[in-house]
């Protein structure tokens, strides 16, 4: 028997078999699950799998050879990815290697499984039987009657209702037991309760003038774990979720966490319900892959939060130069499990992608990865040669302009690379122009070079694509934000927060809070955060229109020693101010100025910021200038300039009272061509 046949073999047996208990834990072979006391304990696809044959072999040996000719039928491993695996079952159960109570090492041969274990199989029967007898009898039997019931019932619906193989891919479908006549009644009455996901129009529309949309099912797609200690081929946990991610982007009845929420459970042991409720989704998609020469093996499962119940699992065997499949394969099946409804056009947007060249797209995906580490100068040169190879797909375009946008921010690239972001963008769009990573990313290019007439419609676009997209919603509230129009902007960023609450939670602040003088609620809008210099200056800034000098001095010198960057600079010159060392505060703005203005960086918000600390510190002359820089540069919230309370000493300069009548017409101009 070939070696594949062995292991088919032994994981139908597995799929079919009974329940295993070795306390405080049961392995659930129908459900595919590993729960301690009674609840669910998260597993790859392929460490279940090896639990099973230690389990099932409890008391014997298995040498290592043995078991990987199991585990990794017709596939070539180093002994390395079998101590991956012995090193995960360990860390969920609790064990240890020098002191074990489940798994015992015989050097140098192999692994032994040490705990007694009870085959569960006639209670299973019991149980069975019971929740048959409820179900065609009408009887409503108790709490754990019900729980088996909806097991039963997903189990038997995907028996019958098998995920429909999707070319050009090459993944293989799970195998499902075969259904008793009993079970078929089971059957009947799971798909009589059956509800689709639909897309609900709602009738009032949003300031985005969209229509607003029934709120979606939630989804993160985690990155995928390495099971081979490769680190050339680590960039492929992160950049193949972020595809898919980005795939289903289109989707308006799904929403999907932006893989900027989900990049720090990298290589991480995932507990469901804790990253659930981290990442407020009630679904998860987790996965795994290995990469073997030209051949790579992905598997992943769906997962249901709240019940920590499998959705769904599959595996994709593909050719390395066949990457572009994975995202269309996982979108589809995610699509099929979840039953969601999509539109003619929403079905259109996610059929697969034109071919790239397959190293073309291995720089796209690498460039993504460096991108997700905050790598900006790699990740560019990675997005560039992807795009010298292969100039027609628009998603590394998009990504390249990001990368260039992130250089000039964050490693002070200056106006050169604004400008060479605004070129990839527009480059994406020609070549697609719904792709909505390209919208988001150049509205907010354009937006924070002073553009923001230019941004609006880019999103308003993007908002029709998909209304229920939450970063398109945020962005339409930063645009309106800078225009002044405040109400409309607390709309669109609270829609925004309604269908993710962690829309650029790390990222971005809800400022329209604070220009409004709501203080208390945008304080209770940030993360509670020690560890961010770039909240903590903003959480100082809100205690300091309370006039809490003493937590918001704390807050700005936290700041600044965690990261001297452009606003812990003005939270350190506003913190100077407290303490009346009004000229320290002043060397600090005026070397930050000076920096800002030889390179080119820094928003025209920012400025508005440098201006308001200026003031504080009684430099009018200094204010005043920098005011109008920030007007020109299109900051022009009109009705926050003039009640602004850090402006107070400024009032009665005529040269403000100009700034204020530059701020108010364009105000105008804009709320009359746009409301």
């Amino acid at each position: 028997m070939s070696a594949a046949n062995q292991f088919r073999q032994t994981i139908r047996r597995l799929e079919c078999g009974p329940s295993y208990e070795f306390a405080p834990f049961v392995l659930d072979t129908t459900q595919h699950a590993l729960l301690k006391d009674g609840n669910p304990v998260a597993l790859t696809p392929k460490t279940y799998d090896m639990l099973l044959l230690l389990v099932q072999n409890s008391g014997r040996m298995l040498s290592k050879e043995e078991l990987m000719r199991i585990l990794w039928p017709d596939s070539f491993v180093e002994e390395s990815n079998l101590t991956q695996q012995v090193s995960m079952i360990r860390r969920v159960l609790g064990d240890s290697a020098s002191d074990p109570r489940y798994i015992v090492t015989v050097p140098g041969r192999g692994y032994r499984f040490i705990p007694e274990v009870l085959r569960c199989e006639d209670k299973e029967e019991r149980s069975s039987s019971n929740v048959l007898t409820a179900q065609v009898f009408g009887g409503t039997g108790d709490r754990e009657s019900e729980d088996q019931t909806t097991k039963a019932g997903m189990v038997a619906r995907k028996s019958l209702e098998p995920i429909a193989p999707y070319t050009p891919t090459r993944s293989k479908s799970n195998r499902w037991a075969l259904l008793s006549i009993a079970a078929l009644a089971l059957l009947v009455a799971a798909v009589t309760g059956i509800t689709k996901l639909r897309h609900v129009p709602i009738s009032a529309p949003s300031q985005s003038g969209t229509p607003q949309s029934a709120m979606p099912r939630s989804l993160a797609i985690l990155p995928l774990q390495n099971l081979r200690q490769d680190s050339k081929s680590d960039f492929l946990g992160f950049s193949l979720a972020d595809a898919v991610i980005t795939k289903l982007d289109y989707v308006s009845s799904l929403t999907v966490r932006p893989s900027t929420a989900v990049e720090r459970y990298r290589n991480q042991v995932i507990d469901i319900k804790k990253v659930g409720g981290e990442l407020n989704v009630d679904t998860l998609l987790t996965g795994s892959f290995l990469r073997d020469r030209d051949k790579l093996r992905i598997t992943y499962q769906l997962i249901e939060v709240k019940t920590e119940k499998i959705l769904g699992r599959g595996t994709i065997d593909l050719k390395y130069d066949d990457l572009l499949e994975v995202q269309d394969n996982v979108a589809h099946r995610i699509i099929q499990e979840l039953e969601l409804n999509l539109s003619p056009s929403e079905a259109e947007r996610i059929k697969p992608d034109a071919p790239i060249n397959p190293l073309a797209y291995e720089y796209y995906l690498r460039g993504v990865d460096l991108h997700g580490q905050h790598r900006f100068p790699l990740a560019i040169k990675m997005l560039e040669k992807s795009t010298e190879i292969d100039p027609g797909y628009a998603p590394a375009w998009a990504y390249l302009g990001a990368a260039y946008t992130s250089d000039a921010a964050f490693e002070f690239g200056g106006r050169e690379q604004y400008r060479r972001a605004q070129a990839a963008y527009e480059r994406a769009l020609s070549l697609q122009p719904s792709q909505l990573d390209a919208q988001i990313f150049f509205a907010n290019l354009l937006v924070d070079t002073g553009k923001v007439e230019q941004a609006v419609p880019l999103l308003r676009d993007a908002l029709r694509t998909n209304p229920n997209y939450a970063a398109a919603h945020w962005e339409l509230g930063y645009a309106y934000r800078f225009a002044g129009m405040l109400n409309e902007s607390v709309a669109e960023c609270e829609r925004a927060r309604q269908i993710d609450p962690l829309v650029k939670a790390n990222g971005s602040v809800f400022n329209t809070y604070l220009y409004l003088g709501r203080y208390d609620q945008f304080l209770r809008s940030l993360p509670d955060v020690n560890d961010s210099s770039f909240l903590l200056f903003y959480r100082g800034f809100g205690e300091y229109y309370q006039n809490d000098w003493e937590r918001a001095s704390k807050d700005f010198d936290r700041a600044y020693e965690l990261e001297p960057s452009l606003y812990a600079e003005i939270g350190k010159g506003l913190s100077e101010s407290i303490a009346h060392r009004e000229a320290d505060g002043l060397q600090i703005l005026r070397g930050l100025e000076s920096k800002v203005r030889e390179r080119e960086v820094g928003d025209p918000e920012a400025a508005y910021k440098i201006a308001q600390a200026y003031a504080i510190l009684g430099d009018k002359g200094s204010a005043l200038r920098v005011l109008r820089r920030s007007i020109e540069s299109g900051f022009f919230p009109y009705t926050y300039v003039a009640a602004d309370p850090l402006l107070n000493g400024l009032h009665n300069e005529p040269e403000f009272k100009k700034n204020l009548e530059v701020a108010r017409e364009r105000h105008e101009s804009f709320k009359s061509r746009f409301f």
